[in-house]
């Protein structure tokens, strides 16, 4: 299975972007989904899958070249959450359901076109990434949904039809995803241009 701008020589790890499994505003469970996907599919090994969940302390995070942009204004998310396959041949694609580059992306085009760079971006919208092992985040994370409900009750965007997404030991730990406080969570807490420059130096 392959994609538009996608090199023959890799082998797409998800259906195509149509038949993924899809909520607008869901991000952490789309990519949830994904995951499932690849364990059910066994279409590479689970080692070189990972979710990287993108925040801040503040969770003003630009990035741009999503489906939501304006021309080429980035949009401000409180955090985003895509796929990440590191092959074995060292090559790299971002899985983002949410952008309007290709799906998958190579990882050096996404860092370019939807990270940008910190450098001209004042500090309180300076990314950071949560790099989770796609087996780990299977096992543990949580949702509620809570998180997308107003004080009434209603939802500020509607929840995907299937349901929650839930472990034994928790019904909602979301917000220790979201968090960028290494010493919560599971995964691994980067900065953006330390995580670009470790991408750029070697596989996962």
């Amino acid at each position: 299975m392959y994609e538009e701008g996608v090199s023959s020589e890799y082998t797409v790890i998800t259906p195509s972007r149509k038949e993924c499994v899809y909520t607008s505003c869901y991000c952490e469970e789309n990519v949830w989904k994904l995951c499932e996907y690849v364990k059910a599919q066994d279409v590479c090994a689970m080692d070189e899958v990972y979710a990287v969940f993108i925040s801040n302390e503040r969770k003003t995070i630009p990035i741009w070249k999503q489906k939501s942009s304006r021309e080429n204004e980035p949009v401000i998310w409180d955090y985003h959450v895509v796929l990440l396959h590191c092959t074995r041949q060292g090559q790299s694609f971002i899985y983002d359901l949410d952008t309007v580059l290709p799906f998958p992306c190579p990882f050096g085009v996404y860092s370019k076109e939807a990270f940008q760079t910190d450098v001209h971006l004042r500090p309180e919208f300076w990314r950071k990434l949560r790099v989770i092992p796609a087996v780990t985040y299977l096992k543990q994370f949580a949702s509620d949904r809570s998180h997308m409900k107003y004080s009434n009750g209603a939802w500020r965007m509607p929840p995907p039809a299937y349901p929650c997404v839930q472990t034994t030991e928790s019904k909602m730990n979301l917000d220790d995803f979201i968090s960028m406080d290494a010493t919560v969570g599971c995964g691994e807490v980067y900065k953006l241009s330390d995580f670009v420059d470790r991408m750029h130096r070697k596989s996962c």
